[in-house]
């Protein structure tokens, strides 16, 4: 009896397959890495408290970079989000303050009003045909003049805020209910992205969009559709951002737009092979909320973050390049 031998594989077969694996995975075992690493020379770090504490950080970026990566899988930009979280903030505390609205009225009219600046990015982009990246930047600075003519540069405050700061720092089973919120619009994103022929059609339209009209998707509804999901993204994270303080401040969110295009876009190199998607841009902020708890553990200085932020995104997309040419030429 004879047997055969099993074939060997040679050495650029091995090759093809690290190199796969680390296009797919990279970013993951960059943030088990960081975990390892502050895990050991932190003391602090791996607490449960502290846990908690980086999941209360992100839960609003996260929402802002989830809602940001609606449109980036259309194929589209908005550079307004930050403007429009710092909007919204400002608006619902106004409309406690001086309109004396309640709460849950309050969120709701804050909700529309940013709506209605998502439709209006969408109908430039949809129906004027005006490229995203400019549409959007003009549309940040009417929204940055609204907000500077509406509060005068001068914070808002509430005179009573316990039932509205509440919100933010409330808890439930232990957990701050940011948290809660995070993971809903988290699976509402995904589940209609994934799940739903809307979120089909709105990946159809970011892969190629003469193709997606041919096959009957309603490009221009889609494009508006997704810029309005984005505001409404940024009416949440604005409205419970002043919740955390009591107040309205004209540039609480503007950091919002550097830290939510740095997680859509390194977490687009996870897994999906350079497509947007929500766990990625999940997996994109939690790599740099925990970065950023590790370095005021640390007492580093804050330019830190936003160094390690541009490397961050950097090394996270280039890697992935990288590792997906290598694999795909041998």
């Amino acid at each position: 009896m004879t047997t055969t031998a099993a074939p060997k594989r040679d050495s650029s077969s091995v090759n093809l397959d690290i190199w796969q694996l680390f296009a797919r995975y990279g970013a993951i075992i960059l943030l088990v890495g960081l975990i390892a690493v502050f895990a050991l020379t932190l003391p602090a770090f791996p607490t449960w408290s502290n846990a908690v504490n980086i999941l209360d950080q992100i839960a609003l970026p996260a929402i802002v970079a989830m809602g940001l990566t609606v449109v980036l899988a259309a194929g589209e930009f908005d550079l307004s989000i930050g403007y429009q979280t710092s909007l919204a903030g400002v608006l619902c505390v106004g409309f406690i303050q001086n309109q004396g609205l309640g709460l849950p009225l309050a969120l709701l009219v804050t909700v529309l009003a940013m709506a209605a600046v998502g439709l209006l990015n969408g109908i430039l982009v949809a129906h004027f045909k005006i490229n995203s990246l400019v549409a959007t930047l003009g549309v940040g600075t009417i929204v940055v003049g609204l907000n500077y003519a509406y509060t005068k540069g001068i914070p808002i405050n509430l005179s009573d805020p316990g039932g509205f700061v509440g919100l933010s720092m409330g808890r439930i089973l232990g957990l701050p209910i940011p948290i809660y919120l995070m993971a809903g619009v988290g699976a509402a994103l995904w589940i209609m992205l994934n799940r739903t022929p809307v979120g089909h059609s709105i990946q159809a339209v970011g892969g190629n969009a003469e193709a997606a009209r041919l096959s009957g998707v309603r490009v221009k509804g889609i494009r508006i559709l997704v810029f309005v999901i984005t505001s409404i993204c940024c009416a949440l994270a604005g409205y419970f951002l002043a919740s955390r303080t009591g107040g309205g401040a004209t540039t609480a969110g503007d950091g919002f737009l550097l830290s939510a295009f740095a997680a859509a876009f390194f977490g687009s190199a996870i897994l999906r092979d350079g497509k947007f998607h929500i766990l990625g841009t999940l997996i994109g902020v939690l790599t740099v909320g925990v970065a950023f708890n590790a370095m005021a553990i640390a007492g580093s200085d804050t330019s830190y973050q936003f160094l390690f932020q541009g490397v961050l995104l950097i090394v996270g997309v280039g890697v992935g390049v990288l590792a997906r040419r290598r694999s795909m030429t041998r």
